[in-house]
Order: structure tokens, then C-alpha cells, then sequence
């Protein structure tokens, strides 16, 4: 089932039904309504919306108990939802985008803030959606193609949608970031104003005396600040996010360039932490880092940060398998990263995991080309294939994996500092 063009807004008011309708349908989207959790989740299994609009505060079931539905749902779980609350506090936000919500519109809202929200978070979902497909159809050319053109092509693929994808978000963030100073320093000055006015209180006009009181100015003088604070911790994370995939791209040079090991894997995991994150039951993936000293190696940095995205994506598959196995929750799951150096002229990384490991008879054939374990659809057998010759043939290196049946996987990679 595809998602459709429409969005579905989800509130028990039929006030905020109304008015959300009438602006998003003036702004060109067609949509459809729903009055309770139930209904939404009900309504979605006919027909998957575009886009969801959620608002926190209802009967029966709350916000936050559908969206853990929703993304609970395989069906539903990629449909980009929005809260819509009066909540403002930072507890029920992390929350919210702990469940899976990609944004908050607090309430009261602004007509032309709820329709811009709507258009940039669909943008990126078509944006999500174009690099996923890009991703299935560059796996099956993968299948078809010797092993050496199947990595130069797949690494410059990637780093074109993942730069692209960048690119989109630091332009919108980086305008925000720049109007959070002033707009910090025109609320100070209207808080003064304010207080100035509060000072005068017993003189002012009966009806701003009531508006005062309705509003609570005290609280909103006081949480306004806070939540620009938010935003601006938010936007910093946001950019921070954006800059580790620009490193994690790095142009495949035509010579070696020094490069920082721990940036590198550090950004692959920054990339990868979606799929850390707990899903439905099962618990969130730990990684401990046990990271050296170490001088940079002079290496293909591109190449080399898909060696650790290879490895590390097979370490959460593995661990995956292994909660599977073993629902009962008995086993934290768990990755661990060391680097050290193994002599003064070369790094070692060890990447374990805790997961299912693996027989004496796949291990010796892992990083033959098209060999996999996996079901049919979920792996062409190239990846560790490709990591194997980027690590060995391209930067002189070592790569060994050290496995046992119930004991998890330990892959050693060595790099030279200059080759």
C-alpha cells in the first residue's frame, strides 16, 4: 500500500478540526479528519495518509499511545506525524520525538505555521522516499556488477544523495539559527516592556488587566524564553547532524588525505542511530566506545567510512536476529568500538557486538563476493566483499572477523598510518 495525498488531522475539537481543514485545504492539500486515536489508526489501515497531524490531549487513547502504534505498525511506521499541543514543556516534547514524531506545533497555532511545517516535513519524506528507492535500485545493479565498479559506483551514489540531503537541510536551519539571537533579544525587550506594564497594574485599562490574567503572563514570560532555548539547542543539533554527513560522504579523492578515525566512525554511527533506537519491544542498542589516541591515517576517507558502515549495519542486523531469538529480554544488546595502536606505524579498530555470531563454515566465507546469510531481498553479499578490498588491496591493511556460534562477532580492522 503507498501513502496517499492526503493528510489526515486527528483532533477531538471540532473547532481546531475546522480551522486546520480550511488552511490546509487552501493551501492545496486535500484532507481527512479524525475525532480520537482509534478512529485514526482505524482509518490509516484502508488508506495510508501522506502526512499525519496529532493532537496529544484526547479521550480513549492519547497522542503519544497512537503514535507508538502507528510506528509500531511496519504498514504505518514511515508516516511522518506531527503533535499538535498546548504541552510546552520539554519533557512531553522528548517524548513525542522519542516516539517518532518529526516536529511539535504548539497550541494556540498560526495558520501559515501549521501549512509550512506540513510542506517542509512532506519535502522530506518525498526527499526520504527518492533515496530509498535510489538505494533498492542501485542494490540490485550491485548483483550484477564485479565487485571493484559495484563499490566505486555505490560510494558515489551515496555520497551524492546523502550531500544532496545535507545541502536541503543546512540551507532552512542555517536562516533559522542566524534569527534566534535576534528574536531572543526582541522578546527580552517586549518582556520589559511587559514587566514595565505589570509595575503599572492597578493603572492600566480594565480590559488589559483581564487579558493579563487570562493569559497568565507571569508563565508565559517566563517559559518563552525556554522554549527558544529548545529550539536553539534543537537547530544546533540539527546542524550538527548535517555536518556529520557531509564528513561521512568526503569527496573518494584520487590520493590519500589524513584523516581522524574516530570522526569517521563517529559519523557512521550519528547515521545509523535510527536503527539504534528501540522499536516496538525491543530495546535500544548500546554502543560503548573505548577510543585511543591516535594520529591520522593517511587513507581514502570515503571509502574508508563505508568499510565501518558495512560492518557496523551487519553488527545491528546480527543483534537484531538475536533479540528475535530471544524475546524474553535476557540479553542487553550491545556494540562495542576500541581502537588502539597496534604498532607505531599502524591503527587498530575492533568492532564487536553481543548477537547470534556465527559457525567456523560462515565465518571463513564471509568476505567471499555474493555469500550471504541473509533472506533474499535483505543482502547481495557484497558488503563485507567490498570492505575486505577497500582494507587490504586499497590501504595495504588487515581485516579478520572472530566469531564463535552464541557468542557474537568480533571483526579487527588494521590500517596503516602511511601506506
Amino acid at each position: 500500500m503507498k501513502n496517499s495525498d492526503f493528510v489526515l488531522i486527528v483532533d477531538d475539537n471540532p473547532t481546531n478540526l475546522s480551522v486546520l481543514s480550511q488552511a490546509l485545504k487552501s493551501a492545496g492539500f486535500a484532507i481527512r479528519v479524525a475525532e480520537d486515536g482509534e478512529s485514526a489508526i482505524e482509518l490509516v489501515q484502508h488508506k495510508l495518509p501522506a502526512l499525519i497531524l496529532l493532537d496529544v490531549q484526547m479521550p480513549g487513547i492519547d497522542g503519544f499511545e497512537t503514535c507508538q502504534k502507528l510506528k509500531a505498525d511496519p504498514l504505518t511506521q514511515n508516516i511522518p506525524i506531527i503533535f499538535m499541543t498546548a504541552l510546552a514543556d520539554t519533557e512531553n516534547k522528548v517524548k513525542g520525538l522519542s516516539l517518532g514524531a518529526v516536529d511539535y506545533i504548539p497550541k494556540p497555532f498560526e495558520q501559515a505555521e501549521v501549512i509550512a511545517r506540513v510542506k517542509m516535513h512532506l519535502q522530506l519524506k518525498q526527499l526520504t522516499d527518492h533515496l530509498e528507492q535510489k538505494v533498492l535500485e542501485r542494490t540490485a545493479a550491485l548483483q550484477k556488477a564485479q565487485v571493484q565498479l559495484v563499490q566505486q559506483e555505490k560510494l558515489s551514489m551515496l555520497g551524492q544523495l546523502v550531500a544532496g540531503v545535507a545541502h536541503e537541510m543546512n540551507n532552512p536551519i542555517s536562516c533559522i539559527i542566524s534569527n534566534i539571537h535576534p528574536a531572543q533579544e526582541y522578546i527580552a525587550e517586549l518582556t520589559q516592556i511587559l514587566q514595565l506594564c505589570q509595575q503599572q497594574y492597578s493603572q492600566l485599562p480594565a480590559t488589559i488587566q483581564d487579558a493579563i490574567a487570562q493569559a497568565d503572563l507571569d508563565f508565559l514570560l517566563e517559559d518563552l524564553p525556554k522554549l527558544l532555548n529548545s529550539m536553539q539547542v534543537s537547530t544546533g543539533r540539527i546542524k550538527e547532524i548535517s555536518v556529520s554527513l557531509r564528513n561521512f560522504v568526503r569527496a573518494d579523492t584520487s590520493v590519500k588525505i589524513e584523516f581522524d578515525v574516530h570522526e569517521g566512525l563517529d559519523s557512521t554511527l550519528l547515521i545509523l542511530r535510527h536503527r539504534l533506537k528501540s522499536l516496538g519491544q525491543r530495546p535500544e542498542i548500546q554502543i560503548f566506545k573505548q577510543y585511543a589516541a591516535l594520529p591520522k591515517v593517511e587513507c581514502y576517507p570515503g571509502q574508508l567510512n563505508q568499510v565501518f558502515m558495512n560492518i557496523l549495519a551487519n553488527a545491528v542486523d546480527a543483534l537484531e536476529d538475536a533479540w528475535q531469538q530471544d524475546k524474553q529480554g535476557n540479553n542487553s544488546l550491545a556494540i562495542k568500538i576500541c581502537t588502539e595502536m597496534s604498532s607505531p606505524q599502524e591503527v587498530m579498530i575492533r568492532i564487536s557486538d553481543n548477537g547470534i555470531g556465527m559457525t567456523d563454515e560462515v565465518r571463513q566465507r564471509i568476505f567471499d563476493c555474493l555469500f550471504t546469510t541473509k533472506a533474499v531481498g535483505k543482502g547481495t553479499g557484497l558488503g563485507l566483499a567490498i570492505a575486505h578490498q577497500i582494507v587490504v588491496e586499497k590501504h595495504g591493511g588487515s581485516l579478520q572477523c572472530k566469531s564463535s556460534l552464541g557468542q557474537g562477532t568480533e571483526f579487527v580492522i588494521v590500517i596503516p598510518i602511511r601506506h
